[in-house]
């Protein structure tokens, strides 16, 4: 389906029946990237998996404030009110587990769990913050300049993904097709405006969040599992997974046993 909301058309994949359970992908991402996840839930949960702006099928508009983590958040707690949804489980992987923490503690109210994978607060100094910003807007000049598969053949070899090239050929060239099918203008204002630089540090606001969290990584995505550690000591009401021999993209790489960790989870609440 399609919601228009601040005039942004957002593309949003809602399957299944149950407590609502809402799905933020990760940069360069789209819903269908849940897939597998989504196969495993929706059989006792509603998921809701949405194309952030930029991404997918969802519009990516020029003004760069519509990409800030604040005002997509605001959009995304006005679909759930369009989908007459008070309460809900939410799901993030990398960049959209960054927005679903900042939901999560901008709007407490609505959200009955968290679950993060491959996530993080955000960078705690302002020097960081402004290394970051000038980085990522030397990497969204890059994107501009020499178009989305130039980009693609470069992200899909930084250290992060490196164990990606351990999954089946097919998968690695869906996961590619899937990169590709992205427009330069939305990845690089995504970049621009949702990027970890430019969102706040919610370091200090951690022990705010009083719903379970579950907080997971992969035992080779070193720095993630770090900063998934200093996460769990913070957070009141947090359980840490290390799932072993995977890397950054858990749902991507170890599907069944990703999926399978978070229906235990949500189980466990409902």
């Amino acid at each position: 389906m399609r919601l228009s909301i601040d005039g942004i058309s957002y593309h949003v994949d809602v399957q299944g029946s149950g407590e609502a359970v809402m799905l933020l992908h990760g940069f360069t991402g789209n819903g269908g990237t849940w897939k597998e996840t989504i196969n495993i839930l929706s059989g006792s949960f509603r998921t809701i998996a949405v194309d952030l702006p930029g991404h997918g099928q969802t519009d990516a508009p020029a003004d760069l404030a519509k990409y800030e983590m604040e005002a997509v958040a605001a959009h995304l707690l006005e679909l759930l009110n369009r989908l007459k949804i008070d309460h809900v489980h939410l799901l993030g992987y990398s960049m959209g587990g960054r927005l679903a923490l900042g939901m999560s503690i901008l709007y407490p109210e609505r959200f009955k769990s968290l679950m993060l994978e491959s996530s993080s607060p955000g960078l705690r100094t302002k020097v960081e913050r402004e290394q970051r910003i000038m980085a990522d807007q030397q990497l969204a000049e890059k994107i501009l300049k020499d178009g989305i598969e130039s980009f693609v053949d470069y992200w899909e070899n930084i250290p992060l993904f490196s164990t990606q090239k351990a999954l089946p050929v097919e998968k690695q060239r869906a996961i590619r097709q899937s990169r590709l099918k992205n427009r330069a203008k939305g990845l690089a204002n995504s970049l621009l405006g949702m990027g970890t630089g430019r969102q706040p540090s919610w370091w200090d606001r951690l022990q705010e969040l009083q719903v379970p969290v579950l907080v997971i990584c992969g035992e080779l995505d070193v720095k993630f599992c770090r900063i998934a550690k200093e996460m769990d000591k913070r957070i009141p009401d947090s359980r840490l997974v290390i799932l072993e021999g995977a890397g950054h993209a858990l749902h991507v790489e170890e599907p069944m046993k990703f999926g399978t960790i978070v229906k235990e989870f949500l189980m466990e609440i409902v």
